[in-house]
């Protein structure tokens, strides 16, 4: 058992690089100088890099979800030959469960399978919480800022990952289940245009069903100054080890085609009624994947 929950644990600190979308675009693209997080993640220590991200912390990470991938969750992916191997592309999936579990076993499966670093974006909140923060860092997660999204995804061509629905998404009630919320503004489209990178589309079942929300405490989350207070099935069922510990859910990711928007980079100024267009049809096109693989679900935990 203590490895089990050690490897939950884990496998929280992953989860938490990608829950937010990138809700404010400027007029103008910039390129700061270095990246837009706090000085201790963009002071060089060891095998850190610019962005805080440890190569080494993410291969104890790898190691210790593993298990949980292809054990607990046994991941199947569809389509990710669709995932460029190389060049950067901004990745986006449907989000759920109190603490989300797919935010992990996407960077993991497309780390594992395609050998490629990815970088999470999520709300500044997390960067915020002692050890926590630093751990974030490490592990591969800075704030929803869209010049890192834009320095990541222009200047270093690499794998981003962002979830449009943010915690609108991962505070969903059951009754909830796969009804995706609105993508935010489009922020993420318009990152994707000004890069010049394609839109990566995932579609996730299980992460749904690994946390449940059954009721929420909104004023013990505005006490404490967080998104939201869940109360989940885990707890009810698990007692203590609810609070870290997933239901053994089976997870499908299938990821959709890219879509390209073939629009100059770096523009000045993009059509506000096509980003919207564009996020919509994205939301869409994953809603009604969800949908398709939902119909051919046989079984929550055995797919």
């Amino acid at each position: 058992m203590p490895k089990r929950v050690a490897a939950i644990a884990a496998a929280e600190a992953i989860e938490q690089v990608a829950s937010s979308d990138l809700v404010h675009v400027p007029s103008t693209p910039r390129s700061p100088a270095r990246p837009v997080v706090e000085d201790d993640a963009t002071i060089r220590h060891g095998d850190v890099d610019e962005w805080g991200r440890s190569e080494n912390m993410r291969r104890i990470a790898r190691q210790l979800y593993e298990p949980i991938y292809s054990k607990w969750f046994r991941a199947e992916w569809e389509g990710l030959e669709k995932i460029p191997t190389d060049g950067g592309a901004l990745i986006v999936a449907n989000h759920a469960g109190a603490i989300p579990s797919d935010a992990p076993a996407i960077m993991h499966g497309i780390e594992k399978e395609l050998e490629r670093p990815v970088y999470g974006m999520a709300d500044y909140f997390f960067r915020k919480v002692p050890v926590v923060g630093t751990m974030w860092s490490r592990l591969g997660g800075l704030p929803a800022h869209p010049d890192n999204a834009y320095r990541l995804l222009r200047e270093q061509k690499q794998l981003v990952l962002v979830f449009p629905e943010g915690t609108k998404g991962t505070s969903k009630h059951m009754s909830e289940r796969y009804q995706l919320a609105r993508f935010g503004r489009g922020g993420f489209v318009e990152i994707a245009m000004r890069a010049g990178v394609p839109v990566i589309p995932i579609a996730v079942v299980g992460a749904e069903e690994s946390m449940p929300i059954v009721a929420k405490v909104p004023a013990v989350a505005k006490a404490i100054g967080i998104p939201y207070m869940p109360i989940t099935a885990n707890m009810l069922a698990l007692g203590p080890l609810g609070l870290v510990g997933y239901f053994p859910a089976k997870f499908k990711l299938r990821v959709l085609d890219p879509v390209y928007f073939n629009v100059e980079p770096d523009r000045e100024r993009y059509s506000k009624s096509r980003i919207m267009d564009e996020s919509e049809r994205i939301r869409d096109n994953i809603q009604a994947a969800l949908y398709d693989m939902l119909r051919e679900r046989r079984s929550i935990w055995f797919g």
